[in-house]
């Protein structure tokens, strides 16, 4: 690996899941850490510069669409300026490989997956029980990647930035009152994740009588559909602090201005671990050991079933994975975390 003194440029090819992305900041900062007078350079989806926008050791970020062809490789490899001396390729994909390698960086560093090796000149292999790649959280996976550079963690977890302009407009808007709660019943990756709406509402409005909480309906694009169930359900007003069309940034200052988070198993439960907000999480279909990390406070719910966790996005059973988390479950856990 490069010498500190003669590393001047680093890129990292971030992930392209909002979680994952919030989860990867620990590396991120390592990376800063043993390389401090290096350039960095984050490259991916526009909503994943969104969100990493305002980090102090991010210098520039690059915009990618997912699914990048030969005009976008070349403005990528245009916009690196100067030339890369080391590549990080935090996802395992083959696309992610295409673009470390003509990133020109003199070094690619990524996991030994999806095809790769002969473009990457440095290589971690994944973790493996019993000779069979399992998850581990994707924090430390990321730390165990940038490790192989001498980076060291911290311990500090997970950071984000959010913009002034949309803090001070989220607490204007919020005003005083009782404690603020997040509801997330949103997931991009399918509707295997979702709790059912009506039941986000339910506890919306119990959690109103009980300690006069104010609920902030939190959903991003695409799950119109879920924000209505909700909002039809829900016998008590619910605040809509989200602007339109939807950003990064407001998202960021309302988990910021929360006192609890409630979600399925989707982006917002990592940008409020971020916050150092407590989580009560409803987990069905996916495995916990991807997601949950030493960092998070709050409590992850989730019932034991023969099919799961299946990783579908889709369910292909009758859901009972997250049907069976009542109501009063999920009232119980967030009782015990409000102020």
């Amino acid at each position: 690996m490069p010498d500190e003194g003669r590393l001047d440029h680093i890129v990292v090819l971030a992930p392209n899941w909002i979680g994952d992305a919030a989860m990867a900041t620990p590396a991120l900062r390592a990376l800063h850490r043993r390389f401090p007078t290096a350039r960095m350079t984050v490259a991916g989806r526009g909503a994943i510069c969104g969100l990493l926008e305002g980090l102090p050791w991010v210098s520039s970020l690059v915009p990618l669409p997912a699914q990048p062809g030969v005009a976008d490789m070349i403005r990528f490899r245009r916009a690196l300026n100067p030339k890369p001396d080391l590549c990080v390729a935090l996802p395992h994909s083959f696309r992610s490989g295409c673009l470390a390698w003509w990133s020109g960086a003199t070094r690619r560093l990524g996991q030994n997956r999806g095809g790769r090796r002969w473009m990457l000149t440095d290589v971690v292999e994944p973790h493996r029980e019993d000779g069979h790649i399992v998850p581990i959280y994707m924090g430390h996976e990321y730390l165990d990647l940038v490790a192989a550079l001498g980076c060291e963690d911290d311990g500090e977890g997970l950071e984000l930035s959010a913009p002034a302009n949309d803090l001070a407009e989220v607490r204007r808007l919020l005003g005083d009152g009782g404690p603020v709660i997040g509801l997330a019943p949103g997931a991009a990756f399918g509707p295997s994740k979702l709790w059912p709406p009506e039941r986000f509402a339910a506890l919306a409005d119990e959690l109103t009588v009980r300690k006069r909480a104010r609920g902030v309906l939190i959903t991003g694009p695409g799950e119109e559909d879920t924000r209505n169930a909700v909002v039809q359900a829900a016998k008590h007003p619910l605040f809509d602090l989200q602007c339109q069309p939807p950003t990064l940034g407001r998202l960021k200052a309302i988990l910021a201005s929360v006192d609890l988070l409630i979600g399925n198993d989707s982006g917002p439960r990592h940008i409020a671990v971020a916050f150092k907000k407590p989580v009560i999480c409803l987990m069905g279909p996916t495995s916990p050991r991807y997601s949950e990390g030493p960092w998070e406070r709050g409590e992850v719910l989730r019932v034991a079933v023969d099919c799961g966790p299946c990783q579908k996005p889709v369910c292909t059973e009758d859901h009972r994975c997250l049907t069976q988390i009542p109501v009063e479950r999920a009232v119980e856990a967030a009782m015990r975390w409000l102020p």
